[in-house]
């Protein structure tokens, strides 16, 4: 049974549409560079693009789009606990940015794409990550799992200098400044990293958030504030 909470804000999404639908349907969109133009180097890591699929395409609709898995070949030990090989696992990097989502277009929820994939939720939170300039951001956490393979995900909506672990306040957020600005852009940023059976998931978490520190102040380039 849905939430009080939820069905408020499909209600604030319903009206607010209805406004948007009066006022036109021309966004205001930022100047920005393609998500191509990502540093193939961050940190330690260097980056390979992985191909999207036509249909994932189809699914994903009109947007800029990056797909790449990064590697490192230096020994990283997060802890005492994980030899260098497993805390080498690559990372997983894809963002899915959206001039518009005035016209139908819209973010995708890790929760909907990763289950029909086979991926089950094993866990999941909200915490705050501290990027490498010393900002602090919000993002989710999942640690996802398709039978022995297990994973640990990083994942947060960006728009506007904002970053929301909450699809529905993301939401909420894109409306309101539809309103305000005309803009309805924004992204989804997901980072995903294998765990291992020879560590644990503070290690494959501790991976994932250096990566993600240092990928977050480069995002500002490819998602306007």
């Amino acid at each position: 049974m849905k939430s009080p909470r939820f069905w408020t804000v499909v209600l604030l999404l319903v009206v607010t549409a209805l406004i948007l639908h009066s006022r036109g349907d021309t966004d205001r969109v930022p100047a920005s560079e393609p998500l191509s133009r990502m540093p193939e180097t961050i940190g330690q890591w260097t980056g390979q693009d992985l191909p999207i699929g036509d249909d994932v395409l189809a699914v994903l609709g009109k947007g800029d789009f990056l797909n790449r898995v990064y590697t490192s070949s230096q020994p990283m030990n997060v802890s005492q606990t994980s030899d260098p090989v497993d805390a080498n696992l690559p990372i997983g990097l894809f963002i899915g940015y959206f001039p518009t989502q005035r016209t139908g277009q819209s973010i995708h929820s890790p929760q909907n794409c990763l289950p029909g994939a086979g991926w089950t939720f094993d866990s999941h939170r909200y915490t705050t990550i501290t990027d490498a300039t010393g900002k602090s951001f919000r993002v989710g956490e999942y640690q996802i799992s398709n039978g022995e393979t297990r994973q640990f995900v990083i994942y947060w909506y960006q728009a506007h200098g904002r970053s929301i672990p909450n699809e529905y306040v993301a939401r909420a957020y894109m409306v309101a400044d539809a309103i305000r600005m005309d803009r309805t852009d924004g992204a989804l940023v997901r980072v995903i990293t294998q765990i291992s059976p020879t560590e644990t998931v503070a290690d494959a978490r501790g991976r994932a958030v250096r990566f993600t520190g240092l990928l977050a102040p480069m995002l500002p380039r490819f998602i306007p504030n």
